[in-house]
């Protein structure tokens, strides 16, 4: 049997009809493998659940989509710029794609791990929305879920033949030439075989300049069952280009919210997976589950960016000798004698110039162009037996099981510099770093280039038992055992060179968690409990944890001395309550991170390395309620956020108007500032509040909407909250504001098989950023590259707040023809 996913705090899933708020039939998973799950009055934590209803109604381009617009305490940061490439955030933990981020959320789609082997990084845009049957996410560091489950986990659900029968066929046109293609078709026989397929096209030229996307998406899925035994073969395939280019300078903004900094920024990512899951009813009380994968993702990356080495540079005048070496070369582009910092820009000559010339080019050159190439190959099998014994007095479920994953991932990274274009897009020189274009660290020249193999290995062993010591009192006990091997070989560098990423590591550690839930009354349900989970350090922090090596990331990685696993233990208690129509939760929650990962200063200007670091603390309350009135469902959820530092280190503050270089009268590319316990940590606002309205209007025509807000935020590198704008050398206050969006959408069902669909994304057409960062930037007031006077290299740099800004009023209409079949008994 297929369970129907709803939410136990009830923000998530909002219905048309009072009988999908009944709580007797709310059942959740418990665990990342599908088909055994517990009453929610049973679970000491308030999960959050939604359908494939629930998605199509809220207009969510994606996933991520979705869970910023209806799933509480969670918030998004678009700092990639790219509507498939959001960092989504779960009471201050995030799941992102971006590699070198710290992953705190695991996200699992039909028990497999969508966690990446190399970073742990979570690409929303290889899990495909039309496949979704339903999700839950699960709060608090719950070790049952495994590695990365530091503030929560992501279960996908995905769509069958039998429980989603039918055939539909979808078109899509929208605004910024968004136009997109959908198909889905399963059905079931009575020899107990059904079948699953849907696909998607979606191509759009994005509403900032120079920012398409292109997306393609394939699922399907062969299953048999009978009355014990279910059985399911699974195949997903995407192939996928998308450009985001990113933060946005102040200024730039100011002009044009289209703008952006430099260009391009793609990545392409293709991937393919092959999951087989099995259950088999040995008797009413003894059950199992498990599966077995495999999967393939290549990801390319290519970024063009200013190169920081060079912001600090005088306009530079070539020699004669350099000259008559220039013109040998068979270059005459250089300035004749007696230019002037007015009447020389910062040239593509010098870059090309000293390139030709075989010379030192780091400095010469404004631009650089960052390319990474991975190749990750990564497979696993888990199994698990629920047994159930039940008295008069006492019922028991005991769930036990194992796993077993393994990769093999291969990263490669070079650095080409290049020139700046008047439409700030690079052209490379043939430059690489390789040991002479990089800059230099300690005098001696770095080495931009990444080429590593990595393996690794989790073995994992589990078990959670649910004692009702009463009909209304049930106490959890659970735990899990993980070993972690990761072998890094570096390519390039010989073992015992201090340079060399190789190294092997092993973490081991044992989580518990203990819950208790007690319902004194039908309407009413209290829990508590506390819970444990941690993470391993991935390969890129392994990589550059050497401060006798310290790298800029994500650029370069050095030496790897040992890292401590992030342990985050979490304590949670709250009450939930309600009827067939109205339900409510209010809940507190704490989680405490010891040995956190963070990338901190090196004496060099933007070189650090990863150390673990003291403790860092999330803590917050949670409200929420849900009521449906006939025809009109509205939904709230409210949530107060402290995420703050408790422990003294020095990071990077080159950008911070009050790091240690600018307070004693340098402004510069140097600069440290110092966290203090108690400083709250960037890119994570103190509240959010959204409102979620489904109304139908008639029996063919539906609304809905909803309002996503949050309160100001942080910027990084403003980690001692204490960056002050002057006006002159620093621009831009150091956070971004708070903002309030506002969505709504139609359905209009012309006839039994013919649907329209109408959306509007940011309905008023709101301007706001949902993240900052503070950086030094190469341009002036007017948008012109900065051309420093000659023999004058000593000029303050300016560093201005970059935004990451968020997308104006989308319009997007779809027409779909759906052709039903029959319902499975």
């Amino acid at each position: 049997m297929k369970t129907s996913f709803t939410t136990i705090a009830l923000l998530g899933a909002l219905s048309a009809h009072a009988a999908d708020l009944i709580p007797q039939v709310i059942v959740v998973g418990t665990t990342p493998l599908p088909g055994i799950g517990q009453l929610s009055e049973e679970v000491a934590a308030p999960v959050q659940g939604a359908t494939s209803a629930d998605l199509a109604r809220s207009g969510a381009l994606e996933l991520g989509d979705f869970l910023n617009r209806r799933m509480g305490s969670v918030h998004v940061n678009e700092v990639q710029g790219n509507p498939f490439q959001m960092d989504v955030s779960y009471r201050g933990y995030t799941a992102s794609p971006l590699l070198g981020n710290a992953q705190g959320i695991s996200v699992y789609v039909d028990g497999v791990r969508m966690n990446q082997p190399f970073g742990d990084v979570v690409s929303w845009d290889l899990i495909p929305r039309a496949a979704i049957s339903s999700i839950e996410l699960m709060p608090g560091s719950n070790p049952l879920f495994g590695l990365n489950t530091l503030g929560g986990a992501l279960s996908v659900h995905t769509k069958d033949g039998r429980h989603d029968a039918g055939s539909a066929v979808q078109a899509t046109v929208g605004s910024k030439r968004r136009h997109a293609v959908e198909f889905e078709h399963g059905g079931f026989n009575e020899s107990g075989w059904d079948w699953y397929v849907t696909g998607n096209r979606f191509k759009e030229d994005g509403w900032r300049d120079d920012s398409p996307s292109d997306v393609r998406q394939l699922f399907g899925k062969l299953g048999w069952q009978n009355r014990a035994t279910t059985l399911a073969l699974s195949l997903s395939h995407a192939d996928n280009t998308l450009t985001g280019n990113g933060l946005q300078e102040q200024s730039f903004l100011a002009r044009e919210r289209a703008s952006v900094y430099t260009k391009p920024d793609i990545t392409d990512n293709r991937a393919s997976m092959l999951n087989f899951s099995a259950s088999h009813a040995f008797s009413d009380a003894l059950q199992f589950s498990g599966n077995a994968y495999a999967r393939r993702i290549t990801t390319a990356t290519y970024n063009g960016d200013l190169n920081d080495d060079a912001l600090d540079q005088s306009v530079y005048q070539p020699s004669a000798a350099e000259r008559a070496a220039l013109r040998a070369a068979g270059y005459a582009g250089f300035p004749a004698s007696g230019a002037t910092a007015a009447n020389t820009p910062f040239p593509k000559w010098r870059c090309i110039g000293q390139a030709l010339l075989n010379d030192e080019p780091a400095e010469k050159c404004n631009g650089v162009i960052n390319q990474t190439r991975s190749t990750q190959n990564n497979h696993g099998v888990a199994g698990q037996l629920r047994w159930l014994s039940e008295t008069a007095q006492v019922r028991n479920v005991l769930v036990g099981g194992a796993a077993f994953d393994a990769s093999r991932s291969s990263f490669g990274q070079s650095s080409e510099l290049g020139y700046l274009n008047p439409d700030r897009s690079i052209t490379g020189v043939g430059a690489f770093g390789d040991g002479v274009s990089g800059g230099d660290v300690d005098g001696e020249p770095y080495d931009t280039r990444v080429d590593l193999n990595s393996r690794v290995r989790t073995w994992s062993v589990f078990a959670s038992d649910t004692l009702s010591l009463q009909k209304t009192l049930h106490l959890t006990l659970s735990a899990r055992y993980n070993d972690t091997s990761v072998k890094n070989r570096d390519q390039i560098h010989a073992d015992g060179d201090s340079a060399s990423l190789s190294g092997e590591h092993r973490f081991k550690r044992l989580n518990p968690a203990v819950g208790l839930s007690y319902s004194p009354s039908p309407s009413l349900n209290l829990y508590g409990g506390v819970s444990q989970s941690s993470r391993a350090p991935t390969a890129i922090e392994l990589g550059c944890a050497n401060p006798e090596q310290p790298c800029k990331l994500p650029n370069a990685m050095a030496g790897d001395p040992p890292l401590d696993q992030v342990v985050t233990r979490t304590f949670e208690a709250g009450l939930r309550g309600g009827n067939a129509r109205t339900q409510w939760n209010a809940g507190l929650f704490s989680a405490v991170n010891r040995d956190d990962i963070l990338f901190v200063a090196d004496d060099q200007a933007g070189f650090g390395y990863f150390k673990n670091f003291g403790k860092t603390r999330r803590r917050g309350l949670e409200l929420g309620a849900i009521a449906n009135f006939g025809a009109l469902t509205v939904g709230a959820h409210y949530t107060w956020l402290d995420a703050t530092y408790q422990s003294r280190e020095t990071v990077d503050g080159s950008s911070n108007s009050s790091n240690d270089s600018a307070l004693a009268g340098e402004h510069g590319v140097d600069g440290t500032i110092g966290i203090a316990p108690g400083d709250r940590i960037p890119l994570v606002p103190r509240q959010l509040f959204k409102l979620s309205l489904d109304y139908v209007l008639t029996p063919a025509l539906s609304l809905n909407g909803g309002i996503v807000a949050t309160s100001s935020s942080l910027a990084r590198g403003n980690e001692n909250n204490g960056h002050q704008p002057d006006g002159v050398y620093y621009l831009g206050n150091g956070y971004s504001a708070g903002y309030v969006v506002a969505n709504l959408g139609a359905t209009w069902n012309v006839s039994p098989r013919w649907q329209l669909i109408a959306s509007v994304s940011n309905l008023f057409d709101t301007h706001y950023n949902s993240a900052a960062q503070l950086g030094a930037t190469g341009f002036d007031a007017s948008g012109n590259f900065l051309a420093r006077p000659f023999a004058n290299n000593t000029a303050a740099l300016r560093n201005a707040t970059f935004y990451a800004p968020g997308a104006p009023r989308l319009l997007a209409l779809s027409l779909r023809y759906t052709l039903g079949g029959k319902t499975a008994r």
